[in-house]
């Protein structure tokens, strides 16, 4: 594709998304319902990949159907959540983060593939980004204009993005030890080097140790966050919990054990809504290697 045509698509996807960020959310849901059923009876590895991960972490089949639809409604939700008018939210267990704020540290939001993961980023500048802007790391699109696209649609006040370069790690840093918050997805397979292998619903996963860095080297508090989208279109409600719900089991200073405690927590969150996780989510995949970074993330009894 020459220079000129992969302009023109550009522009008309640029239309496409605002086009589509001024209909109404039942409208985009539905779309999006049938967007993901047509993914699901059309593609032979994405419907393998998602009922895979369904028996995996335990689920019945009405989960698994369920999940179809709610992924699909994931991406159709996005054009409004970036560009359109303000969706309806509400709150459940905001006073955790009330709490972790008292400490008068910087606050690390952990939420999975589970719900609308922009919605919460977005309530959360809109609420606290007053006094607590909040940075959420993201993995830039690989076409420039998307990227640039994404970054700024994302960007609002009270909301900053970092992608996931050394860079935006350090961006992180100095938000956390700033008093700032920050959000992760830690159920995001990293690349290899960057993580430790724990269980996830019984399977061994790559899991990211980013996460319990920023917690040790900022000294932040960490909280649990997901966004639940409601039915028929009526917005979301931000579910908040403690990491630890006990305090009797700090986020551990050894990695795996940490990755162990983080995995947990986020099965803990999925199990409140497993229709709404990500199942189709590459979740077990083998990290790729880094630029510049040498794999260490050979996973042990592989052949077993």
């Amino acid at each position: 594709m020459g220079p000129c045509c992969a302009s023109v698509v550009d522009a008309l996807i640029r239309f496409l998304f605002v086009s589509l960020s001024k209909l109404p959310l039942p409208l985009l849901h539905a779309g999006g319902w049938l967007l993901g059923w047509l993914s699901f009876l059309f593609s032979r590895r994405y419907r393998r990949r998602l009922l895979e991960n369904v028996r995996q972490g335990g689920f019945p089949m009405g989960v698994a159907l369920s999940s179809v639809g709610e992924a699909g409604k994931m991406v159709a939700e996005l054009p409004r959540l970036w560009l359109g008018r303000p969706v309806r939210v509400g709150w459940e267990g905001a006073a955790h983060i009330e709490a972790a704020q008292a400490h008068g540290v910087g606050v690390l939001y952990l939420t999975p593939h589970l719900g609308c993961f922009e919605i919460t980023a977005q309530a959360l500048a809109e609420r606290f980004g007053e006094h607590m802007p909040i940075t959420v790391l993201y993995r830039p699109a690989r076409q420039p204009w998307m990227r640039d696209f994404v970054a700024n649609a994302r960007n609002r006040p009270g909301l900053h993005t970092a992608p996931t370069t050394l860079a935006g790690v350090k961006q992180l840093i100095k938000a956390l030890k700033s008093g700032q918050a920050v959000g992760l997805l830690p159920d995001q397979v990293p690349p290899a080097g960057q993580g430790v292998w724990a269980p996830f619903f019984g399977r061994d996963a790559y899991t990211m140790t980013l996460s319990a860095r920023l917690v040790h080297s900022a000294k932040a508090q960490p909280v649990l966050i997901w966004g639940e989208r409601l039915s028929w279109g009526r917005g979301f409600l931000v579910h908040v919990r403690p990491f630890d719900p006990a305090h009797t089991a700090p986020m551990s200073t050894d990695a795996t054990q940490a990755a162990q405690q983080i995995n947990h927590a986020m099965e803990d969150l999925v199990r409140e809504c497993p229709q709404q996780y990500l199942w189709s989510y590459a979740r077990y995949k083998k990290p790729a290697v880094a630029d510049g970074v040498e794999s260490t993330s050979a996973k042990p009894n592989a052949g077993s």
